[in-house]
């Protein structure tokens, strides 16, 4: 299961990369998307995702009657989704901004354009 992660987080990255490297705008922003999408599985291959009960212990006890899930891979994951919908929002609204404003979402074209 490992193997097949990692070849998926590969693809995520390898496919994300490839399409920040275009020329449009709408490519790099899902480029974007996919790297964020690669990082989270990332974080969550690297926290282990085996079963694990919940880590909170009845009143007077002194150990947990099961092996605990570790919190903080959910947490990390979380948290990297809402930064990663932020700054795709972010970068959605400035590239329209940028398209509506240059007429153009060729960056080659908007190179050209400065000059």
């Amino acid at each position: 299961m490992d193997g097949v992660l990692a070849i998926l987080i590969g693809l995520l990255y390898g496919g994300g990369l490839f399409l920040m490297m275009r020329r449009t705008l709408i490519q790099l922003v899902i480029g974007l998307g996919l790297l964020s999408h690669g990082a989270n599985l990332l974080i969550f291959v690297a926290g282990g995702y085996g079963r694990g009960a919940a880590p909170i212990m009845a009143e007077g006890e002194k150990a947990f009657a099961e092996v605990p899930a570790d919190p903080l891979p959910q947490a990390l994951i979380l948290t990297a989704i809402v930064i990663s919908f932020a700054v795709l929002a972010f970068a959605l609204t400035l590239f329209l901004r940028t398209v509506k404003s240059t007429g153009t979402d060729d960056v080659d074209a908007m190179r050209e354009d400065e000059v």
